[in-house]
């Protein structure tokens, strides 16, 4: 790359850099403001959503099946205890996440079974001793985020989940552990078009990916990355910084670009169901360490792993969970509430756990208010209507069906476009060898 010019670079690494970017900036957030329904959350502690999500909150394509309790991990000061409540045969989820967004282990239902059960977090690099019969998980950065999920059936089952999140707990390995170092701070006087280089250039140096990435990295020299101590981006030639915003904003468009090329206009539902296979290098307690879970090509990972950033930050593999969706009727047209629509299902999708229908109005994909406060349906919503032939026929419309079993199955709809999620947690086989296909939603 040596005739590579700045403003390729710079492209090149926003491609690369951004899902970082984006991963710690969010972790910031959670710690200085909390995000969602879960407020200000100190390092090594668990902060938790108390509620399900509703037309009130504003967040995007936020499910409406579960409550969040998510907790920012720093591990400079050392390994911590992890400890998870029994949860009765309940599917819940603790997915840990590094600082460049790789699902590195899992905890819960599928992994690990609901049993009460005690874990140690380590830092990259731990030569310690666990205590007896604990098993580790190794964190590849020394800053991660662990991103839980109890399922949760309604607002009668609320106090069963706010039990588990009480009990749901991080503590030192060793009394005394020094103060978490937190997240370098990005020099304040930086230009604000190289703002995203500089924070990309201390947290690349924080937090080192693994080492095929880090000799990757070596491209990104000539344009200040692999600097250390005063930042390159604060007195650079007026072109040079020019070149370098141009680049970023190109990089951008490249991902945006990926991320929209997402979907089918045939109203086919969209399941990218190896959207978060860009991990190749730490694959933990709970992963699935197959050739078909892992993007073969590390280049190309890259790619992939800013488009799930960007469009699914803190997403599962497909085999937690998977999350489909659509745009358009069975015949290719725009969803929206000025009709009524069917979405039969012959048989239910195949789910270790549940599935459900979630309705988000657009261009926001927030949740739709209505008026009896259904905003998701599945095979945990009480009183459905099945058929004979055990077929169930779910009713996505405006105004509320006037025949009775009609209104049982009733997704409410706002007046304007919509855009619904099916969520599946567990699939099966059938789901992720694409052998299960659901059905078009059609026209009534």
């Amino acid at each position: 790359m040596a005739d590579a010019t700045p403003e390729m670079l710079a492209a090149e690494a926003f491609v690369y850099g951004s899902p970082l970017v984006a991963d710690l900036t969010a972790v910031d957030t959670l710690v200085r403001r909390g995000f969602g329904s879960v407020g200000p959350t100190p390092w090594n502690t668990f902060g938790h959503s108390t509620r399900l999500a509703d037309a009130t909150t504003d967040f995007v394509s936020v499910n409406n099946d579960t409550l969040y309790s998510n907790a920012p991990l720093d591990l400079s000061a050392g390994p911590l205890l992890l400890h998870v409540p029994d949860t009765g045969g309940a599917y819940d989820v603790l997915q840990f996440v590094d600082a460049w967004t790789n699902n590195f282990a899992y905890v819960g239902r599928r992994s690990s079974g609901t049993a009460e059960q005690t874990w140690l977090i380590a830092p990259p690099g731990w030569q310690g001793e666990p205590p007896p019969d604990v098993p580790v998980i190794v964190a590849p950065t020394t800053v991660a985020v662990i991103a839980g999920r109890n399922s949760c059936a309604g607002p009668d089952d609320l106090d069963r989940v706010r039990d588990l999140q009480r009990q749901l707990t991080l503590t030192p390995l060793e009394d005394g552990s020094g103060t978490p170092a937190g997240l370098p701070e990005p020099d304040a006087d930086v230009p604000a078009e190289l703002l995203f280089l500089e924070r990309l250039r201390r947290w690349m140096a924080a937090f080192p990916p693994a080492a095929a990435d880090v000799a990757f990295q070596q491209r990104f020299a000539p344009i200040g990355l692999l600097d250390r101590g005063r930042s390159p981006y604060l007195d650079g030639p007026a072109e040079w910084t020019a070149a370098l915003a141009k680049g970023l904003a190109a990089g951008r468009e490249r991902v945006e670009a990926a991320t929209a090329g997402a979907g089918d206009p045939t109203g086919e539902w969209s399941a990218n169901l190896h959207l978060f296979d860009y991990n190749l290098d730490h694959l933990g307690p709970g992963t699935r360490d197959e050739p078909q879970w892992r993007i073969a090509d590390r280049r190309a990972a890259y790619l992939t792993r800013a488009v799930a950033a960007r469009a699914g930050l803190w997403g599962n593999h497909a085999y937690e969970a998977v999350y489909a969706t659509t745009h358009n009727d069975a015949d290719g047209v725009p969803l929206t509430g000025a009709h009524a629509y069917t979405l039969r299902f012959e048989q239910p999708p195949p789910v270790g756990a549940f599935w459900s229908v979630t309705m988000y109005g657009t261009p926001e994909y927030r949740l739709v208010p209505n008026p009896i406060d259904r905003y998701s349906i599945g095979d945990r919503t009480p009183g459905l209507v099945y058929g004979e032939d055990g077929s169930l026929t779910l009713h996505l419309q405006h105004e509320p069906p006037t025949d009775q079993d009609e209104l049982a199955n009733w997704l409410p709809a706002p007046e304007g476009g919509f855009r619904p999620m099916v969520r599946m947690y567990q699939p099966q086989d059938a789901v992720l060898d694409g052998s299960y296909r659901l059905p078009a939603i059609r026209l009534r």
